[in-house]
């Protein structure tokens, strides 16, 4: 589908998608910046450009990128081995749990199915994952994150803007972020009602404040702080990576040694094209990796370079041998659901008015 996008769709993918303006009528400065950067167009353009791109499946949404782990509950990364004369069989059952969100065939000679279960009470991943066993007959291996070294999966196409630099966060009000880890119940409402994306009107923040029965400043000025508090990642288009030609989706695994993960972490991070790095646990006899960097190309050739890369910048700080890391490409999709924050976050609010509330 990237043959057919325009220039202008180009540059509004790769200029919004982080950094959107929390603002009354975001369009329009937006539209500016790209003006300001050689492509014309006005606000109305613009929006029906999105709106375009949205109907399409260019994109998945616009919008608030929701930390569900900031927001309450949790998430974990969990694989398994599924018999390839009943593999269908037991993705059909792994499928059924609710608390599966994203299920994946991966090739690898063992662990051959991984997916995320995401809870409201973190005491639950045990549960499932006993459930899980129980039905399908089949170990699990859980491999919750241990630190994160990054998360920003952007998606860049050929065009103007091609670095992606717009950053238009700082417009809007002046907010304080704070230490407060649980939601508010208007907080909940908020979060409810934008977490499938803003509305593609010319006043997205004003539809979703009357849409909660809140005022339009307390929308605005609590998504900003959300952004600032990291419980909003960013805001802007969701591209639909496949869509754009991403479709070689390639998770590196490495034994990295514990005393070089501060620094591997960070240097792997600082890819770009590296969506996703994180430490998880090893499990002795069966899983022998520590380190997750997840890359996307948009061919084979594109992915085995950045993989390649990968590795040499792995080189820089360790003796990486062929036994010390490996990549599972992903061959099917088996569930994608997305990460639903209804239980997550009620189950992580209070009672405690605010000011929206009076």
């Amino acid at each position: 589908m990237t043959d057919d996008l325009e220039r202008a769709d180009r540059a509004v993918i790769n200029a919004f998608q982080g950094g959107f303006p929390v603002v009354e009528r975001p369009f329009e400065p937006a539209a500016a910046a790209l003006r300001d950067r050689g492509v014309e167009m006005d606000a109305d353009e613009l929006l029906t450009r999105v709106q375009r791109l949205d109907e399409e499946g260019i994109l998945t949404r616009f919008g608030a990128l929701i930390n569900a782990e900031e927001i309450g509950g949790a998430a974990t990364l969990v694989a398994m081995h599924a018999p390839e004369d009943r593999y269908d069989e037991v993705a059909e059952q792994v499928n059924a749990y609710d608390e599966v969100a994203h299920n994946y065939e991966r090739e690898h000679p063992h662990l051959n199915m991984w997916f995320v279960v995401s809870v409201p009470d973190p005491d639950r991943v045990d549960d499932v994952l006993a459930e899980i066993e129980d039905e399908t007959g089949q170990e699990t291996y859980n491999l919750p994150k241990q630190q994160e070294f990054r998360v920003e999966a952007k998606f860049l196409v050929d065009g103007p803007i091609s670095d992606g630099d717009v950053d238009l966060s700082d417009l809007g009000p002046d907010v304080t972020p704070t230490d407060q880890t649980s939601l508010t119940p208007a907080e909940l409402d908020l979060v409810l009602e934008i977490q499938d994306g803003l509305p593609l009107t010319a006043t997205p923040y004003g539809d979703v404040a009357e849409a909660i029965g809140q005022d339009v400043e307390w929308v605005v000025e609590t998504i900003k702080r959300f952004d600032q508090e990291g419980k909003v990642r960013r805001v802007g288009v969701i591209p639909n990576h496949y869509s754009l030609g991403y479709t070689e989706n390639g998770m590196t695994v490495w034994n990295v040694p514990d005393e070089k993960l501060g620094e591997v972490g960070p240097a792997i991070a600082s890819l770009s094209f590296v969506t996703h790095c994180y430490e998880r646990p090893r499990h002795e006899g069966v899983w022998p990796y520590n380190f997750f960097a997840m890359t996307h190309g948009r061919s084979e050739e594109e992915s085995q370079q950045r993989i390649q890369q990968v590795r040499d910048r792995m080189a820089e700080f360790w003796d990486v041998s062929d036994e010390d890391w490996d990549s599972l490409f992903s061959t099917r999709i088996l569930k994608k659901t997305g990460i639903r924050l209804d239980e997550r976050a009620a189950a992580n609010t209070t009672d405690a008015p605010t000011d929206a509330d009076d």
